[in-house]
């Protein structure tokens, strides 16, 4: 029984080890992408910030970080995007913003319905006439603060 509990710890320690997720997993875990790791439906993320608007991005012109592939509308926001991804990437992992503050959900977004705050992009649901962006307006800084602490629940 004394040499099998070494052998038993060391069994719980290796499975435990080779379960370990690397942090692209854990990313690619926690984001809003599709079965191939694309984000935002395809949208180009650095659009938002640049022309204040929507622009789907070209399958051609891609990048792909922490095993997540962004389109863009062109290499000129790709390569902003290269520079410092963390500033163009969706709040919530690319989830709506409304539902993370409200009930702490992943719910899938309108990649059209968006908001710049301090910034950083935040997206929202927007189909079946429920505008999840007008619920957050109406009371942005309760859910925002709500929806932080409910992510950082989430990507524990």
């Amino acid at each position: 029984m004394k040499k099998a509990f070494p052998l038993i710890l060391i069994s719980v320690f290796t499975a435990g080890f080779a379960s370990a997720q690397n942090p692209t997993e854990l990313h690619q875990k926690h984001f809003n992408i599709d079965k191939k790791g694309l984000a935002i439906n395809g949208y180009d993320p650095v659009s938002y910030f640049t022309g204040k608007k929507a622009l789907e991005g070209k399958k051609d012109i891609t990048l792909t970080t922490e095993g997540i592939t962004y389109r863009f509308a062109n290499t000129q926001d790709r390569d902003l995007f290269k520079s410092n991804p963390a500033k163009y990437q969706p709040q919530f992992g690319g989830w709506c913003a409304y539902a993370m503050g409200a009930t702490g959900e992943k719910v899938d977004i309108d990649p059209e319905t968006f908001k710049l705050i301090d910034g950083k992009l935040y997206l929202f649901y927007n189909a079946f006439f429920n505008n999840t962006k007008k619920s957050w307006d109406k009371d942005e800084n309760n859910l925002k603060t709500k929806a932080d602490a409910n992510w950082a629940k989430t990507i524990r």
